[in-house]
């Protein structure tokens, strides 16, 4: 009896790798065994870089926010803790859309960060 092969599932899987590749360089884009290599490498990178993405956009958020806290006469570090002592629950992404954006708004919350920070601590009750 002649070997069974399952032609048709091999080129489906194939083609699905290939087509994956397409647009890669020389051999990576033609022959089906370095296709599969660099193409699951190239998931791999894809799926390092959505990682990565979230990691640059929070730096960058930071930079921003800093900068327009500094226009204020604060520092990055005490903005944020002024933000937590006043009870000011806005992320990162939306204070610096915020100092971009609509400076007046910003110039508001950072008054209302000095104003929480020169005030004497509050003794436990």
């Amino acid at each position: 009896m002649p070997r069974s092969t399952n032609n048709p599932a091999a080129r489906q899987r194939h083609k699905k790798v290939l087509k994956r590749a397409k647009g890669f360089r020389q051999a990576r884009s033609k022959w089906y065994q370095f296709a599969k290599q660099f193409s699951e490498k190239s998931l791999d990178y894809a799926w390092r870089g959505r990682r990565i993405r979230k990691r640059d956009f929070r730096s960058l958020w930071i930079v921003n926010i800093n900068a327009a806290a500094r226009e204020h006469g604060l520092s990055y570090r005490h903005f944020i803790h002024g933000l937590k002592e006043a009870g000011i629950l806005l992320d990162r992404k939306v204070l610096a859309d915020l100092a971009v954006s609509e400076p007046a708004t910003f110039q508001k919350l950072a008054e209302t960060v000095k104003s929480k920070l020169s005030a004497p601590p509050q003794s436990p009750a």
